[in-house]
């Protein structure tokens, strides 16, 4: 699978944006999904994941009740609605997939095989 994420810019703090990930291929609802961010001198870090139906979803403590995970199988796009920004957002956001079948959630990131190119968030204080 190819995966395409959209949506990121400038937003100031206490704003909201959308993350889009669209993915190529007749198997999106194979994948189990993810999104992950990097700040500029820091690791990759989980954001949120979520099941291959969209039935489960798990979160980083950091953006529970603020960021929602979501996808819709039949346009091949899973989704990152972020409210109530901080500065402390601001990353590039990444949207993954796994084949892992032994779990509906992954949030280790060795475990997705695909992953997007990543879209700047930016917020502004």
């Amino acid at each position: 699978v190819q995966l395409q994420a959209s949506g990121g810019g400038l937003v100031q703090a206490g704003g909201s944006l959308r993350l889009s990930c669209a993915a190529s291929g007749r198997t999106f609802s194979s994948y189990l999904m993810g999104w992950f961010r990097q700040a500029p001198g820091k690791e990759r870090e989980f954001v949120a994941g979520i099941s291959r139906s969209g039935g489960t979803t798990r979160y980083a403590d950091s953006v529970k009740g603020r960021f929602t995970i979501s996808r819709d199988n039949t346009k091949n796009t899973v989704y990152l609605q972020m409210n109530s920004l901080k500065p402390e957002d601001a990353a590039v956001y990444y949207c993954a997939g796994s084949l892992r079948s032994e779990f509906s959630v992954v949030v280790t990131e060795r475990m997705y095989s695909f992953w997007g190119q990543g879209t700047l968030v930016t917020v502004s204080s």
